[in-house]
Order: structure tokens, then C-alpha cells, then sequence
């Protein structure tokens, strides 16, 4: 894969950078939005495709990028394609400090040392082109106006883009509402994006991560002698990604 082209993680993670305060909008939510898109952008690839609710390897080759290409080999080695929910809602350690340091050493970031309280050491991250960040948000900005089915890449960070809880921070207010109702609404342009977004929202909410069972017959029985027909767990209307406070990325 040619480094010409920023990545879709690379590109939420710029979407979500704040450029006056140097901080991420909704960083624990970012941490499942950089994952999930960690897998749009290897199916972009070819690397991986949808497998149903799953992500089946196809071509394990190397992409030529270190992050997605450590992300493609865990995947290999599960053996079998893996639910994205499961996939998403692992351990994610020092994912969002992993591309900002990316984003720092191709310079597109720079970082700047402070203290919080006068005491902790912290580091925000200034853009050091805005124009990369103008050209990433006139793209949604363009689908969302338009209504001209978007580009698979483009469909997919809006999808994300909502799901990590975004549309305020890029459309605030009463007079964003709209924007963002339309951004949500870009989900369905591009079937392996809105998968991901859906699973992102799914680990937000605290959906099983097992899948669901088959209602049990309405017998009135137990299901084994001497016990009781497991309930199946509730499923309402998936609720909006929790909204986080801006947060500092402390530098240790």
C-alpha cells in the first residue's frame, strides 16, 4: 500500500483533533472507531472481507503498512473469521497514541509539551497543515449537502464518524442537527463500513458479545430437568455512542 494515501484510521484520528484546544474529541469511543477502522481499510485492501457478522482473511499478504499489517496478522492467526464486535471490543492499548506518534513522525502533527495542574507532564498534538483536516471534512461536508451516494472510503469515515460520536463535534449545535441526522444516514453507503460502525456502537452499548440465540419453543418447560429456560438477553434501538469530554493525551 503507497503512503501517498492517508489511511482511514489516520483520517478519523485528524477528524476527531481539535485544532485549538490539541486534544481528541471522544477518546475512549476513538479507541473502538481507530480499530474499526483499522478493518474498513484492510478490506479496501482486499485484504479481509465480511463473512456475514465476521471478518474472514482472504489475502494475508502484507500491506506494506507496520499498524495495519500487525492488525492483519492477529486476525490471520485467530485461524477462522472473527465476530467485529469480538474483534473491536478487545484490549486496544495505545492504539490512538500509536497513530498520533505515526502522524507525528510523517508530519502531519506536531507535538507540544505542557503540564496539567503544573505538575503532569501532557502532550497535545497541532496540526501542522490544516488544509489535510479541510480536505478530509469537505469530503463529508460534500456528501452530506449533495446527497450523491459517496465513495466507499468517504461512506465509510462517516460511518465511523458517527459511531465514535463525532457529529457534534464536527456539527454542533441546533443548527448542526441536521448534518448530523445526514451523516448518520451515510451508513448505508457502504455495506463493510456500516458493519464496522454497527459493531463499534454495539461494544458502546454493552451488546453481548456472543450472538444470539434461537428463542426457545413456548412450551412452558424447562429447557434440562430441574432448570430453567435461559432468558435471552433485551436488544433495543441502539442508542447514540456515549459523548466523552475532551480529553489530553498524557505523555508518560
Amino acid at each position: 500500500m503507497g503512503r501517498s494515501r492517508r489511511t482511514l484510521p489516520e483520517e478519523l484520528l485528524l477528524l476527531a483533533l481539535d485544532p485549538t484546544t490539541g486534544t481528541t474529541a471522544q477518546p475512549q469511543s476513538l479507541d473502538l472507531g481507530l480499530a474499526g477502522a483499522q478493518l474498513v481499510e484492510l478490506a479496501l485492501a482486499g485484504r479481509i472481507a465480511p463473512d456475514g457478522d465476521r471478518i474472514a482473511v482472504v489475502v494475508p499478504r502484507p500491506t506494506g503498512d507496520p499498524t495495519l499489517d500487525c492488525a492483519l496478522e492477529l486476525l490471520r492467526r485467530r485461524g477462522a473469521p472473527v465476530r467485529a464486535v469480538n474483534w473491536i471490543g478487545g484490549p486496544r492499548l495505545g492504539l490512538r497514541q500509536t497513530y498520533l506518534s505515526h502522524l507525528e513522525r510523517c508530519g502531519m502533527v506536531h507535538a507540544v509539551a505542557g503540564q496539567m495542574c503544573g505538575v503532569l507532564p501532557t502532550t497535545r498534538y497541532q496540526a501542522t497543515d490544516n488544509a489535510i483536516s479541510r480536505e478530509i471534512r469537505a469530503r463529508l461536508d460534500s456528501a452530506i449537502r449533495t446527497g450523491v451516494p459517496p465513495d466507499p472510503r468517504t461512506a465509510a469515515l462517516a460511518a465511523l464518524a458517527h459511531a465514535v460520536g463525532l457529529g457534534k463535534h464536527l456539527y454542533p449545535g441546533n443548527e448542526g442537527r441536521s448534518s448530523r441526522s445526514r451523516l448518520r444516514d451515510l451508513i448505508r453507503h457502504d455495506p463493510m463500513g456500516g458493519l464496522v460502525a454497527h459493531a463499534v456502537m454495539d461494544v458502546q452499548n454493552g451488546v453481548a458479545a456472543q450472538p444470539r440465540r434461537s428463542p426457545a419453543p413456548a412450551t412452558g418447560r424447562p429447557a434440562a430437568p430441574g432448570g430453567r429456560a435461559a432468558a435471552e438477553p433485551a436488544r433495543g434501538v441502539p442508542v447514540q455512542p456515549r459523548r466523552g469530554s475532551m480529553a489530553r493525551v498524557v505523555a508518560h
